[in-house]
């Protein structure tokens, strides 16, 4: 039976509850891949004084993660007691503590009063009951008696962003606390950052307690499986060669995957079609670039304007993004080459583009790479994860490369 104009409007209406690039995932259905996060995740709450620290890029899907985290552990106990708190600049750990325990409500009954009494029961916030001031041993009790009933994790999610250097320092004091007394409950910290060193202070005298979890960009698979499940979810399917082509635009990162999803999945309902295809994803390319963070905009308008003819700044830019990467995202000059060549027919080599990279580099080009390194080893990265997908999906609408040659580009 053919499909409605009416149902195509209302499945568009729902693209936005499926696809969410502007919040994470937080239903379980939705949720992909990441299997060996949780299960380390899993199985440090699971034993007695581990903690867990989550860390990685920009978008790779923390939040997301710890989002879903209660109902895969509901499959092992029914109690689990899971609050999740968003840190801010501005936190202590009297602060961060408090908002965590303003999700947490306990009851108390007692007896009415009159002749025909009756028990009353009442809920308050955790929250109400503490003092002015919470350390790291008023959390430990609290925390002590909470886990005696039920399966006990608290989460702050971007603890990246507190600059208080004592709340971080009596974070790490708290958890050698839980971990000293033997408590049942885990504190779970999510941040970016490259590495544990950059996330947790004083870690090195609570490394025994610390589960190290880092969060890569997820694998092509994965990005199948987001789409794959989406897709699912409003009844639409995807040829393959369009699929493809979102699963490299993603560059691993699963809000892009929602971000590109949703704008290509409109397009075809726009069209009166459940399939998406290879024009689907070019439109959907052009709205997803409108709904870019300014920032990035701004920075990519600033790298690449030039009064000079014949510049090939956006062509730099772009060999940066397909260039090839270690595992912190750091790429060589050398890694230009190939695809440079590849974007502009030409032969380059490092002297010809040595300079775009160092200004690159620079403010006054918008300071989109990061440079490390000496003369002869220098290594460069992009400042945000976002700017890589942004840059290819840019150099496609403005016929640098074709959806094929991303294809190709990606691969290597």
């Amino acid at each position: 039976m053919a499909t409605s104009v009416d149902e195509f409007k209302e499945k568009a209406f729902r693209v936005g509850s499926v696809f969410t690039p502007g919040s994470p995932i937080n239903e379980r259905d939705l949720f992909a891949g990441r299997l060996d996060q949780l299960s380390k995740i899993i199985d440090a709450v699971s034993q007695k004084g581990y903690h867990v620290v989550l860390y990685g890029e920009r978008g790779v899907g923390k939040t997301s993660l710890a989002n879903v985290l209660a109902s895969f552990l509901r499959d092992q106990t029914p109690n689990v007691l899971l609050p999740r708190v968003n840190c801010d600049a501005s936190d202590t750990f009297h602060s961060m503590w408090l908002k965590a325990f303003k999700d947490v409500f306990v009851t108390n009954s007692k007896a009415s009063p009159g002749f025909n009494s009756h028990a009353v029961t009442e809920a308050k916030s955790l929250a109400d009951a503490m003092g002015e001031k919470i350390g790291p041993d008023d959390v430990r009790r609290v925390l002590a008696q909470l886990s005696a009933g039920a399966l006990v994790i608290f989460v702050f999610d971007e603890f990246d962003r507190v600059q208080n250097g004592t709340a971080r320092t009596l974070m790490s004091d708290a958890i050698k606390a839980l971990s000293d007394f033997g408590v049942s409950a885990t504190i779970m910290l999510v941040g970016v950052a490259d590495s544990v060193d950059a996330l947790v202070v004083e870690h090195r005298s609570i490394e025994r307690a610390l589960v190290q979890i880092p969060m890569p960009r997820m694998t092509e698979e994965e990005i199948r499986l987001i789409i794959r499940n989406g897709l699912a979810r409003l009844e639409m399917s995807i040829i393959s060669d369009a699929e493809t082509q979102l699963v490299r635009f993603s560059q691993g990162l699963p809000y892009i995957t929602h971000l590109l999803c949703l704008h290509t999945a409109r397009a075809a309902l726009a069209r009166r079609s459940d399939e998406i295809d290879g024009n689907d994803v070019r439109e959907g390319i052009q709205a997803a670039l409108h709904q870019w963070q300014q920032s990035i905009i701004t920075a990519y308008y600033e790298a690449t304007k030039s009064q000079q003819p014949g510049n090939i700044y956006r062509e730099v830019l772009l060999a940066c993004a397909f260039a090839q990467v270690d595992d912190l995202g750091y790429f060589s000059a050398a890694a230009l080459r190939q695809p440079l060549n590849e974007i502009t027919g030409r032969s380059y080599d490092i002297p010809n583009f040595a300079r775009h990279l160092k200004e690159l580099s620079q403010s006054g080009r918008g300071e989109m790479l990061q440079r490390v390194g000496a003369a002869r080893k220098l290594r460069y990265r992009f400042k945000s994860p976002l700017m890589r997908p942004f840059i290819i999906m840019k150099g496609v609408t403005d016929g640098l490369v074709t959806p094929e040659q991303v294809t190709e580009l990606s691969d290597g």
